[in-house]
């Protein structure tokens, strides 16, 4: 159940950063990123009124109201990096460099005791590996600075982000969730207002930012629940497949072409994947072949 959810939220991210990535290219960076968060933030208020399951922060490290202030803080600058990094047209920098952003939190779930069997510790190598290779790096055109300084505080933003949405989950997930939205939303807020715009964003751009920002509060929220479930570490490194579907979301519908390295990439994911499934107890097959199924699906003649 842990890695099921941990892909699902690379369907989720992929699918987001893809999106948010193009309207990036057309509007400022934060305002896409603040507006987005904000329909996130209905999004997790409303599952919270169905489902009636607030209960009341505590100033404790323990719940859910600490770590997702922290979490919103980092994930909202992670966020507006990696997107101002996707609107230079860099995304063969940005993509792979962030996504290295899960080893800060495999780090900390090593360092507080997590032990993997070696055969997770394997598959999970090569699916990082996997993951920054299938993003499609541009090593032979160099590392232009900009884009690789965006690249860089995406993957701390995300890393810090992602380490504090496993300890708040611990308590609720939900809650640590939409703690990240009001914080992020608020920072918005005060940026608006200080210079009264939203960024020149039409209204036409309306049902997609509703997409972006409930695709994003919805990976959070699995992969919050995903290390309530099963290792922190192998769920951070499943989590952290996302470039792997932007990648392939940009072949399908921007016709860009695929290197050879990003197929090879796309391999080693799928390998480390089953690796890290068979290793687990009562993982079923379909754990692996999710995620094998939808990048053979889009990779097929068009």
């Amino acid at each position: 159940m842990a890695s099921l959810l941990a892909l699902l939220s690379s369907f989720l991210w992929g699918s987001a950063d893809f999106y948010g990535g193009k309207l990036s290219k057309r509007y400022p960076s934060i305002a896409v990123t603040g507006l987005s968060q904000s329909m996130g933030l209905l999004f997790g208020v409303l599952i919270i009124l169905f489902t009636s399951s607030f209960h009341a922060p505590s100033l404790s490290w323990n719940t859910y109201f600490l770590p997702g202030i922290v979490a919103g803080i980092s994930g909202f600058l992670g966020l507006t990096f990696f997107y101002a990094g996707l609107a230079t047209g860099r995304m063969g920098v940005v993509s792979p460099i962030s996504s290295l952003g899960a080893l800060i939190p495999l780090t900390v779930a090593l360092i507080n005791g997590e032990r993997p069997t070696p055969l997770q510790l394997v598959g999970m190598a090569i699916a990082l590996i996997g993951a920054f290779c299938a993003s499609g790096p541009e090593i032979r055109s160099g590392l232009p600075l900009k884009p690789l300084i965006l690249a860089l505080g995406a993957t701390f933003g995300f890393g810090t982000a992602l380490t504090f949405m496993a300890m708040g989950s611990q308590d609720s997930s939900l809650l640590t969730m939409t703690t990240m939205r009001v914080t992020s939303v608020s920072i918005v807020a005060m940026i608006a207002l200080r210079f009264r715009s939203l960024g020149g964003i039409p209204a036409k751009t309306l049902p997609l930012l509703i997409f972006i920002g409930t695709a994003d509060f919805l990976a959070n929220f699995t992969i919050g629940i995903a290390t309530t479930k099963g290792l922190v570490s192998i769920t951070m490194v499943l989590g952290s497949l996302f470039p792997i579907v932007t990648s392939v979301m940009a072949y399908k519908f921007l016709d860009e072409r695929l290197h050879r390295v990003q197929y090879a990439g796309i391999l080693f994911a799928i390998l480390g994947i089953s690796l890290i499934s068979r290793s687990e107890e009562h993982t079923s097959e379909l754990q692996s072949h999710s995620f094998i199924s939808y990048a053979v699906f889009c990779l097929k003649k068009k």
